[in-house]
């Protein structure tokens, strides 16, 4: 079976895989075109069989531990009064926050630290191109060496450039009609432990969530198409969104504002990735770089941690790499196909164009918020769909 494996992408599903291989006696090598170690980034949770497989990491107490203590979510006005708050922990369910809410790069940070004990990280490196044989895959990287390996793993994200090497022209891109600003700023006396949401007329929101390390996260959100736009230049991107929420209010200026200054601007036209195959050869995605299904699905990280804990047992347990990647894509199929079916009308529910919109909305919420109804709310996020059985993988211990 094959021992030598490189892997492309530094984050969440990258990491996952290096953690479990390297603990299984494979050669994992990692490369990831930043200069260093990512730690910033948004809040993702995980849930459902994305914690089992924390759990068997032996990671999932230290990923509640390193959470970002949001203590549920609320809608606000425009005076920043809530009117539908949801908290996190409710018996009926998680709901809009879950259990577990942590940083994006916490939790990559926790499952780097374990996987570079046996995996080789190398920074400032990426995959210039992939020859492939029967036997193996001969990989040129951006530095100009060559080496062989057994099989690929991509892990690059929602735009990766290894995605369109390997697989030239397949991914048809499903547009969400969202983009997101995403930016870190400094912490306010009045921020408080719940993820606030503001709606402004146009199809705009404004939210600010807390995180552990005395700073705050700030998204502000525009509903309707925009393609490219996650091709422009920050400089670009900060210009239209000083111009589109100049008008917006709450905490809309004190965010423009933070826009020279932050060190992790991110700004994301949400469009899923829709491939109809995810491995070619011994090239296997996995992640964003196989199915984004974007932050509306609510399931990034729980896909992310998930299809690399079946690949990796995969590897595991086949004979071949064919096998592994073929067993890899029909255990995880019915769950991202699942996941992918989000509906394109929840952004634009979510985002009222007018006035009276946002009244309904607000009105809306707040009923289904009251305590007998939370529970019925509480469905949305964390009824239980489709998810491979990991009991399957019973090599995968930590």
């Amino acid at each position: 079976m094959a021992r030598r494996i490189l892997i492309t992408g530094a984050s969440i599903a990258g990491n996952t895989a290096a953690w479990w291989l390297g603990r299984h006696g494979f050669d994992v090598t990692v490369v990831e075109s930043a200069a260093d170690f990512r730690d910033g980034g948004q809040n993702v949770d995980i849930r459902g069989v994305g914690r089992e497989a924390l759990r068997r990491m032996g990671l999932e107490r230290a990923a509640l531990d390193h959470g970002t203590g949001e203590e549920g979510t609320a809608w606000v006005d425009h005076h920043g009064r809530p009117v539908a708050t949801f908290p996190a922990g409710d018996a009926a369910g998680d709901g809009p926050t879950a259990e577990m809410e942590i940083l994006r790069g916490d939790l990559a940070r926790l499952l780097y630290d374990g996987a570079r004990e046996r995996a080789a990280f190398r920074f400032g490196e990426a995959v210039a191109g992939i020859e492939q044989t029967p036997e193996a895959a001969s990989v040129t990287f951006a530095s100009g060496g060559t080496e062989t390996f057994d099989a690929v793993i991509v892990a690059e994200g929602v735009g990766s450039a290894t995605r369109e090497r390997v697989f030239p022209g397949e991914n048809a891109p499903r547009p969400m009609d969202l983009t997101i600003a995403y930016l870190t700023i400094p912490r306010a006396p009045s921020d408080d432990r719940l993820w606030r949401w503001y709606n402004a007329p146009g199809g705009r929101s404004v939210q600010l969530r807390p995180d552990p390390h005395g700073t705050t996260r700030a998204m502000l959100a525009l509903h309707g198409p925009l393609p490219g736009a996650q091709d422009w230049d920050a400089a670009r991107q900060k210009a239209f969104l000083r111009e589109r929420f100049a008008d917006t209010g709450w905490e809309a200026p004190r965010i423009l504002a933070a826009l020279d200054d932050t060190d992790d601007f991110y700004f994301d036209v949400l469009r899923q990735v829709r491939m109809p195959r995810w491995s070619n050869g011994r090239v296997v995605l996995t992640g964003d770089a196989a199915w984004c299904v974007t932050p509306l699905a609510g399931i990034g990280a729980t896909l992310a941690v998930t299809g690399a804990t079946v690949l990796a047992g995969e590897f595991l347990s086949a004979n071949d790499v064919p096998s592994a990647l073929a067993a890899y894509e029909r255990a995880m199929r019915p769950m991202v196909e699942e996941a992918a079916g989000v509906p394109k009308i929840g952004p634009r529910i979510m985002h009222p164009k007018s006035r009276l919109g946002i009244r309904l909305l607000h009105g809306a919420l707040g009923l289904a918020s009251r305590p007998r109804l939370r529970g019925l709310f509480a469905k949305v996020f964390t009824q239980k769909g489709t998810e491979p059985d990991l009991s399957r993988y019973d090599g995968l211990t930590a």
